[in-house]
């Protein structure tokens, strides 16, 4: 029988390491175009099971793009995972070499489930509203610091920084409202998600270009990748309190704003809202409860193609 093969790739800003599991071998290409021609045509010799990489900050795109054009089954790891993996495996050790190598013994042990790779107008999407989010903490900073400036020299620049961030940031909404309306899907997506009471265009667009897996999962696998699932912490006789973390911080953030909003004026949000706050529970875990559900019925909603159906509220 042949030798079951994974890749694991270590990507930085100049350079791909690339391990082999079980044999071992290694090599190092560059980062560029030419380098990510060599890595494929080396890994179609062997046929891998999985190549494995991990998030670096946006490093990792143009290569798992390129390996998923050539149809090698790529898949992109959170970087905690795998360190979280590399320790329990005893490697302490970090060099690009040994990442490499963790990666592709990563994808043998818990052989991650292959997912469709965004395309280049999801992701120049997703940098627009990246930007966006950049623009606005600038905005927020700087406010907070006009607040305290005594100078007027100081306040004069200051205030002159905020009206050219309000510029960009108008014109990078623009350019965010253009590509959604030219984009057939993402602009039904959007009519859904917004005819939800709490759910605005921000949020929505947040959810389109950093959750594209709406609307294609279950509830308990969408509410674990956004990180809203209650995890458990127990042991033995000791009963921990549920908590919810890791996923898609961004994504949570904006489900909390939305949730927040939809505690007030969407009627299911709110009575469920009320029933967990009248039984007790505290604001905070309501809310948490609430972007749980929210985010439910978003999911459902896009696999069904169905708009909100608003029910009466009991008064």
């Amino acid at each position: 029988m042949a030798e079951v093969i994974y890749a694991g790739v270590d990507v930085s800003k100049e350079t791909l390491d690339v391990a082999l599991h079980p044999s071992g071998e290694y090599w190092q290409e560059k980062n560029d175009e030419a380098g990510r021609t060599r890595l494929i045509a080396r890994l179609e010799n062997v046929s891998p099971e999985l190549v494995v990489l991990e998030a670096t900050g946006g490093f990792e795109r143009s290569a798992a793009i390129a390996l998923t054009v050539a149809a090698l089954p790529v898949v992109v790891i959170n970087p905690r995972q795998v360190r979280e993996f590399a320790r329990a495996t005893g490697e302490l050790s970090k060099t690009d070499r040994i990442d490499a190598r963790i990666l592709a013994l990563f994808g043998e042990r818990i052989r991650p489930e292959v997912r469709a790779m965004p395309d280049e107008a999801a992701l120049e999407l997703e940098a627009f509203i990246v930007r966006r989010r950049q623009l606005i903490n600038m905005q927020t900073a700087e406010k907070n610091r006009l607040s305290r400036v005594q100078s007027p020299v100081l306040k004069k620049s200051i205030e002159t920084h905020i009206r050219w961030l309000d510029k960009e940031l108008k014109g990078v909404d623009d350019e965010i409202d253009k590509r959604i309306k030219e984009n057939p899907l993402w602009r039904a997506k959007e009519q859904l998600l917004i005819s939800v009471p709490g759910v605005g265009p921000v949020t929505s667009r947040t959810l389109i270009a950093e959750l594209p897996e709406l609307g294609t999962l279950g509830r308990r696998e969408i509410a674990k990748l956004v990180g809203v699932a209650p995890l458990a912490r127990d042991s033995g006789r000791m009963h921990g309190r549920r908590s919810v973390w890791g996923g898609r911080a961004q994504v949570r953030t904006a489900l909390y704003m939305a949730a927040i909003s939809a505690s007030r004026s969407n009627p299911e949000i709110r009575r469920f809202y009320l029933r967990l706050r009248e039984a007790g529970k505290p604001a905070k875990v309501a809310l948490v409860a609430c972007m749980r559900k929210l985010l439910t019925i978003l999911n459902a909603m896009l696999r069904s193609g169905q708009r909100w159906n608003p029910q009466p509220m009991v008064s």
